[in-house]
């Protein structure tokens, strides 16, 4: 779609092209929640030059999505995010070299230690990838971590559930027990102990590119509704 608006306005939470009101794809007001996301969605609008690109409007996207996707059941949506605490990145360690099992160490004891304090859980860590079962009680309280989240809230941790693979570390994120940096490095220990090792592709390195951007249209998108 060509851009046919001159001024981007915010009323009452709602973005205005021309005093218009925007509306999502479900054709449902685009309405946000607090006015540092309203006025983040409404530049990305200002910033459009001839033509639409929707990949330059990530916290546009994630609004319409909590709009259109997760409001009419935010439950079953939350159901879906939880089910990554029943096998989070974090539980499944490497069994050598020496090196990685100190930097995964580093960078997720601190966070499973916050998750243990903040909910009263136990976690189960394993060596390899063989799925490790674990306690019903920390699945059900890491689930229930998630369900009490609104719309709009469950709609920033996806992208960072989904892109680092750790429920844990979006919830540190959200609960601001960890900053995004911190969150995103720790999410990424294999992949750049690989790229040490090996050296990193074009693809690969496009591919984290564009992993990095979802995840930090996520936080910010999480941050804006403070």
């Amino acid at each position: 779609m060509k851009r046919f608006w001159k001024d981007v306005t915010v009323e009452n939470g709602g973005i205005r092209l021309d005093g218009r009101p925007v509306r999502t794809p479900g054709r449902a007001p685009l309405v946000l929640p607090t006015f540092a996301l309203a006025e983040a969605v409404a530049e990305e609008w200002r910033g459009v030059g001839e033509t639409i690109d929707p990949r330059a409007m990530p916290l546009t996207g994630l609004a319409n999505a909590a709009i259109d996707r997760i409001a009419s059941d935010p439950a079953a949506f939350a159901e879906g995010l939880a089910r990554y605490g029943e096998s989070d990145l974090l539980y499944y360690r490497a069994d050598g070299p020496a090196e990685l099992i100190a930097r995964q160490a580093a960078a997720w004891d601190p966070l499973l230690d916050w998750a243990r304090a903040r909910y009263d859980v136990h976690f189960e860590t394993a060596t390899g990838v063989m799925h490790r079962a674990q306690p019903e009680a920390t699945v059900t309280r890491l689930a229930d971590a998630v369900a009490v989240r609104d719309p709009f809230e469950l709609a920033g941790l996806s992208p960072i559930v989904t892109v680092t693979g750790s429920l844990v570390a979006a919830l540190a994120l959200l609960d601001g027990a960890a900053d995004a940096d911190t969150i995103w490095t720790a999410a990424q220990v294999d992949e750049a102990w690989q790229a040490e090792q090996w050296g990193e592709d074009t693809l690969a390195a496009r591919t984290r590119a564009a992993h990095r951007a979802d995840f930090d249209a996520g936080a910010r998108f999480l941050a804006l509704l403070r």
